[in-house]
């Protein structure tokens, strides 16, 4: 469970219902400030709250805490580099250092260089052999975790 990506999710549906963060506190009966920290990524919704958000957004909850985001940008990681260079550093800082190499794991040396570049303050070599081995199943989750992320951002700039 991806705090940034739920964050960005909850953000995305309320403004894909027109809400304001007052409209949705009301619906919810709760304060606006509660929302707010769900939109941060400072707390998540209690389960009794998840309950009517997904009533009120018609989803399930496990769709709240894991979203399925159709691809807007990119399908695969070795696409993170066609995003625009400001723009995907802004979305990988969004991840820690860590995760993000624990993503570059499994990608080509092409896209490691590329990351590598965009960072050059982070010290992938060390952080890699922090990490040591690693399942690759682990490597992929991470992967789809800044895909989902790149692709929830192109779909929330469309909704703003």
């Amino acid at each position: 469970m991806n705090m940034n990506i739920i964050s960005k999710y909850l953000q995305f549906l309320r403004k894909s219902h027109n809400y304001t963060q007052d409209d949705l506190a009301q619906k919810l009966d709760i304060s606006r400030q509660a929302v707010s920290k769900w939109e941060t990524g400072t707390s998540v919704p209690d389960l009794e709250i998840l309950l009517k958000i997904s009533k009120l957004y018609d989803i399930t909850i496990n769709d709240i805490l894991e979203p399925k985001i159709q691809p807007q940008r990119i399908t695969d990681f070795e696409q993170i580099s066609t995003i625009p260079e400001k723009e995907l550093k802004e979305t990988l800082k969004q991840f820690d250092a860590n995760s993000l190499v624990t993503a570059l794991m499994g990608a080509s040396p092409e896209t490691n260089s590329f990351c590598e570049r965009m960072f050059p303050d982070m010290d992938f070599e060390m952080i890699r052999n922090n990490i040591g081995r690693i399942r690759i199943e682990t490597v992929k989750d991470m992967q789809n975790q800044i895909i989902a992320m790149i692709n929830l951002q192109a779909v929330d700039g469309n909704v703003s």
